[in-house]
């Protein structure tokens, strides 16, 4: 069993800080969005709390975000049952790679599921869903860097990858999610997840973190990931992850 660092306690400074986070963040989320003529409400911001104490979620919570990333499932387990009965409205997406032994455990608690990447985690979901009796929205991670040590369908197979995702899972299937190599422009990027979004048909186009949501909105995104610039820094005890976690 994966043990993960104990949650750090914050100050009640630090807590205070979020909602004022929150605002800057959504703020830039609504210039960006103008800025390329779409509706500042077109775009979800996922407020990635990896790492970071329940605490700061229900204060992130408090100040009206309702939808929230986390890449670990055992974590996510830990924190946002208890908080659905006060925040009906509560959204959790499971935004890291997934292991096949915890597809039955993120179909439970997941609302979105942002990392379907090969044929093994397919079968484990189809499994998964049949058991838990539910399937929650999906969106298949594209390799768009082709980065041997990141999670993401490879760019030569991602159409194949998509039709069978498709076919298998029908309307469950929302869209796409990338994280672009982090020592390169990522507009090309986001302009390849986009472009293989419309070929698809699908709308969901998750794409964008702390250091780069801005462009990936220019060039369509409908979901950014944002993590450090809401919560802060993660702690120093925090394992390292080559998919930097899908937000940060």
């Amino acid at each position: 069993m994966t043990t993960l660092p104990a949650a750090p306690v914050l100050s009640p400074s630090a807590l205070a800080a979020i909602p004022a986070a929150l605002a800057g963040i959504r703020a830039r989320i609504a210039a960006a969005a103008r800025r390329a003529g779409r509706a500042p409400d077109a775009v979800t911001l996922v407020a990635v709390s990896k790492f970071h104490p329940q605490s700061s979620v229900v204060a992130a919570l408090e100040a009206g975000q309702m939808v929230f990333g986390e890449n670990r499932v055992q974590e996510a387990a830990g924190k946002f049952p208890s908080l659905r009965a006060d925040w009906p409205a509560l959204r959790l997406h499971v935004i890291g790679g997934l292991q096949t032994n915890k597809a039955l455990d993120a179909v439970r608690i997941a609302d979105m599921i942002e990392s379907l990447d090969r044929p093994a985690l397919a079968d484990a979901l189809v499994r998964a869903a049949d058991r838990a009796g539910r399937l929650p929205d999906l969106l298949v991670q594209v390799n768009t860097g082709d980065e041997a040590q990141k999670s993401g369908v490879p760019r030569a197979q991602a159409d194949a990858f998509i039709t069978d995702c498709r076919r298998r899972f029908g309307d469950a299937v929302r869209g796409l999610m990338c994280i672009p190599p982090a020592d390169r422009d990522p507009a090309p990027h986001f302009a390849f997840l986009a472009e293989l979004g419309r070929a698809h048909g699908l709308e969901v186009l998750s794409m964008g973190m702390s250091a780069d949501f801005e462009a990936a909105i220019a060039a369509g995104a409908t979901h950014v990931r944002v993590g450090s610039a809401i919560f802060g820094q993660r702690p120093a005890t925090a394992t390292p992850d080559p998919d930097r976690g899908a937000g940060e």
